[in-house]
């Protein structure tokens, strides 16, 4: 008798939540009008094989606990750096020292690394411009003297909780 693979059972996994999640994305665009339900449901399937072809399925499993707890920083420190930065626009007179500060970081090129250097943009005041020829990440900030390279270490190590990665084993 054959048993699946865990290879198997994780594509068969992967394409179940990635149809199910492209489903109901259709359906709370579009409606559940039964007449859209079947160009929802081949909308559903194309999408879910372009996004198998364009991100296989791999070693990230999401932990939702971890997950929740960052959403929740992630969102309270776009707040706060949001009302910083249009704080520094409208008084002129706020020091800013714009610059480039580096950050070694942790997780390797790669998905990973992809989904943090895409998080760090979405805080304001930081921008990834790329890497040195070290591979460390070198950032655009408004306030260099700012702890910027503390503050993504912290973003990193909670972003590798979510995700997995290097300190996880």
């Amino acid at each position: 008798m054959m048993t699946p693979t865990s290879s198997g059972i994780e594509m068969a996994r992967s394409i179940l939540f990635r149809a199910s999640g492209y489903l109901i994305l259709w359906l709370v665009l579009f409606g559940d009008d039964p007449s859209d339900l079947a160009v929802g449901a081949l909308a559903a399937g194309a999408a879910t094989w372009l996004s198998l072809w364009l991100l296989p399925p791999g070693d990230i499993r999401l932990r939702l606990l971890p997950l929740l707890r960052f959403a929740l920083r992630f969102l309270g420190q776009s707040i706060v750096a949001g009302a910083d930065v249009a704080r520094r626009a409208l008084a002129p007179a706020l020091p800013l020292n714009p610059g480039f500060v580096t950050y070694p970081v942790r997780s390797a090129a790669g998905v990973r690394r992809n989904t943090f250097t895409t998080l760090m943009s979405l805080l304001p005041g930081t921008v990834p411009v790329g890497e040195d020829r070290d591979g460390v990440l070198v950032i655009h900030c408004l306030d260099t003297r700012q702890p910027v390279a503390a503050q993504l270490a912290a973003e990193e190590a909670m972003l590798i909780q979510v995700i997995g990665g290097p300190d996880l084993g």
